[in-house]
């Protein structure tokens, strides 16, 4: 199966998570996910997560997701720039991110 968003596809996997309390979520494993996994742990919003190879070639991120008192840690996860609607700004107008 192709995806024409695997990033997008993640991050919508990530959110349907936490709306369903889930510890864990799969994702198919690519460099560009794992980098992004790598901020997102290093920024405290996930627990930790896994890379499994299979022997057909394949490999999936196991992605431990993050809770405080019971609530999820991301309130709101989205893609803003997509495939479809590209969106290019300066890096002065990016706005910061709430601790």
């Amino acid at each position: 199966m192709s995806l024409s968003d695997p990033l997008g596809d993640m991050l919508t996997r990530i959110r349907n998570a936490y709306g369903r309390k889930k510890s864990s979520v799969s994702t198919p494993a690519s460099r560009l996910r794992t980098r992004v996994l790598d901020v997102l742990k290093a920024e405290g919003y996930i627990r930790d997560y896994s890379q499994t190879d299979f022997d057909n070639g394949k490999s999936e991120i196991e992605i431990e997701l993050k809770y405080f008192d019971g609530a999820p840690v991301v309130r709101e996860i989205a893609r803003v720039s997509k495939p479809g609607r590209r969106v290019y700004v300066s890096a002065k107008s990016i706005p910061h991110v709430a601790n």
